[in-house]
Formats: C-alpha cells, structure tokens, sequence
C-alpha cells in the first residue's frame, strides 16, 4: 500500500524584540467635528445659535409659563446654549495656538457633558412638541395661544439637538480610539 505521508519541517519563529512590542502607541489623526477643530467649532456656533434662538423666542412669548415643558425647554435650552458657548470659545483658543484637544481627561469631559446636554435638549423638545400639539390640535386654543411661536421654538431646539449629536458621537468613538 502506497500511502504518501505528510512530512512536517520545524520552522524556527523569529527571534522577538523588545521594540516591536515597546513601539509608541499612534494617535488617531483629528477628524472634523472634534474638539480643537474647524468642524468642531461650527458645530459648536450651530449648537449655540439654535438653543439662543429657541431660548429667545420661547422666552418673549408672555404665557410659556403655562406649562412645565416649555419652562423645562427654556431651561434646556439655556444650559445648552451656555455649554456650547463655553466649548466653543475653548475650540477658538486651541485653534488660535494650534493645540490639539485630544486629552482622555479632558475627551472624557467633553463627552459626559454633551450626552447630558443633548439628552436634556431632546427631552424638553419633545415635551414641547407634545404640548404644542395638545394646545393647537387638541385643544384648538392656538388663537389664544402663541403656537407659532411655540412650535418655532420647539423647532429650534430640535435642530440644536441634531448639532449636539455628532459632537457627541464623534467624542465617544475618540475615547475608544487609541
């Protein structure tokens, strides 16, 4: 019976050396719309001007006192609006002398307060859309009511919110990146 064999050669594994396992660890590249970036800065402008907007136009209605979401939208808005402002003149300093913002600390940070306030934005625009629609559909009190106004409000924080997502998103995938 001619039965061929497998015939097994040792090979020898290549010495290691200590390098190439003590090699500097490489920084992902800075993605637009992170921190210390041009992105990043006009998202930061957007989430501030659509929270100020939403703010403002909520807060000169006379009778948004009317409902707790729409008070929780005003103090939603305005806590969104201080922390983008906040985020952005910080995007402005590090783009003036040409520091990177890519600290875990400091990523951290920034990331635990945008998922604060992106959530609390989305909240209370939620809440203001449903009473918007009780008052205009429901209820059909939108003539004694400033609905526009409301629903324009309730809008902008929405588009706030949109701005504050991919900030945040791009901050939490960082944190993973080496």
């Amino acid at each position: 019976m001619n039965v061929s064999r497998p015939m097994v050669h040792p090979v020898e594994a290549p010495p290691s050396t200590e390098a190439a396992h003590n090699r500097p660890r490489v920084r992902m590249k800075d993605m637009q719309g992170m921190p210390g970036t041009p992105g990043g800065l006009i998202l930061r402008l957007s989430q501030f001007l659509f929270a100020v907007i939403s703010l403002s136009v909520m807060a000169t209605t006379s009778d948004f006192r009317s409902a707790t979401a729409f008070c929780y939208l005003v103090l939603a808005a305005g806590l969104q609006s201080f922390w983008s402002l906040s985020l952005a003149l910080l995007d402005v300093y590090a783009l003036l002398v040409k520091r990177s913002l890519r600290n875990h600390l400091v990523i951290s940070f920034f990331t635990i307060g945008d998922g604060i306030t992106s959530t609390l934005t989305f909240a209370a625009a939620c809440a203001s859309a449903g009473i918007t629609v009780l008052i205009g559909s429901d209820l059909n009190k939108c003539a004694l009511n400033h609905c526009t106004r409301f629903e324009t409000a309730t809008a902008m924080a929405f588009i706030s919110w949109f701005a504050v997502s991919p900030s945040f998103l791009l901050n939490f995938w960082s944190l993973a990146a080496p």
